[in-house]
């Protein structure tokens, strides 16, 4: 089939290829001159025959929206969108109302892979009515890992990108727990090689999975990280993820703490701790530090 994709960064360049790789055409337009395939959207759409399928893989929030919004101007019934990027689910509605209005479907789809999708395929959840779903399946085909998993019709508008962003909010987890046990051992004078006991965990524990196989690569490269800053940002959907389960009253103890831990790595120096050492200095006279 033919794709239109718009976005060509580090994760749209190599579904672009992917996606060739498969058998079908991808026309692809960015920003930048020197990747991109078009000179603009209009020209991207010129180039497709109907009924078109068009994945956008840009920014989420203000890019995405304005994309849809020249899209819808330049799409006809019968086309469809499909949102790859991040997006918050409550923005896909808007985006498949807005789309619906003018007989163009819309189908939101959460991708995980990173950087290692060319060669090891994206998961991918999308939401969306089958009919729609349907026009792009070739695709999905096409990016997901091989084997039976990997890819799901997650439910309605929306659910796509929700699915995702659990995901996303699992492994905010996921990576605070194996953080802090890396940072436990390190402290530990008994254990001499840190690295090698997270090796050996690879093979028949019960924490072993690819994000283990990540950590054992970067202590690999940089044994005991000393080239990095302890700084982590924060992509938005562990906040979502926070903010729905607060809408469902469902209880997440640990993915919100690993949000928290997050926002903890961007102080030089915790206005908190200041009062925390305060605090113990008045009620037990215990030692504080000046700077």
């Amino acid at each position: 089939m033919e794709l239109g994709l718009i976005g060509l960064g580090k994760m749209g360049g190599n579904m672009r290829e992917r996606i060739r790789r498969a058998g079908h055409t991808v026309i692809g337009y960015d920003r930048n001159p020197d990747i991109s395939d078009v000179e603009s959207l209009q020209e991207l759409v010129s180039k497709l025959q109907g009924p078109r399928v068009v994945w956008v893989m840009v920014p989420a929030g203000a890019a995405t929206q304005a994309t849809v919004d020249e899209l819808a101007e330049l799409l006809s019934p019968g086309d469809v969108v499909v949102d790859g990027g991040n997006s918050r689910w409550t923005d896909d509605v808007k985006h498949a109302e807005a789309l619906a209005a003018k007989g163009i479907g819309f189908v939101d789809c959460g991708v995980s892979g990173g950087v290692w999708g060319l060669e090891n395929g994206y998961a991918l959840m999308y939401g969306g009515d089958a009919e729609h779903v349907a026009k792009a399946q070739p695709v999905f085909d096409a990016l997901k890992p091989e084997g039976e998993f990997g890819s799901v019709h997650a439910g309605a508008v929306g659910a796509g990108h929700f699915a995702k962003m659990v995901h996303n909010g699992i492994e905010y987890a996921m990576m605070q727990a194996f953080a802090e046990g890396w940072e436990l051992l390190e402290a530990a004078p008994e254990v001499t090689d840190v690295r090698d006991v997270f090796r050996s965990w690879q093979e028949g524990t019960v924490i072993r999975s690819w994000l283990l196989d990540l950590a054992v690569r970067a202590l690999d490269e940089d044994e005991h990280l000393d080239k990095l800053r302890g700084w982590a940002a924060d992509s938005g959907e562990g906040r979502w993820t926070v903010e729905a389960a607060i809408d469902h009253a469902v209880p997440l103890p640990a993915i919100t703490a690993s949000l928290f831990a997050r926002f903890a790595s961007r102080q030089e120096d915790s206005p908190q701790m200041k009062m925390i050492a305060a605090l113990r200095n008045q009620f037990g006279g215990h030692a504080v530090e000046s700077k």
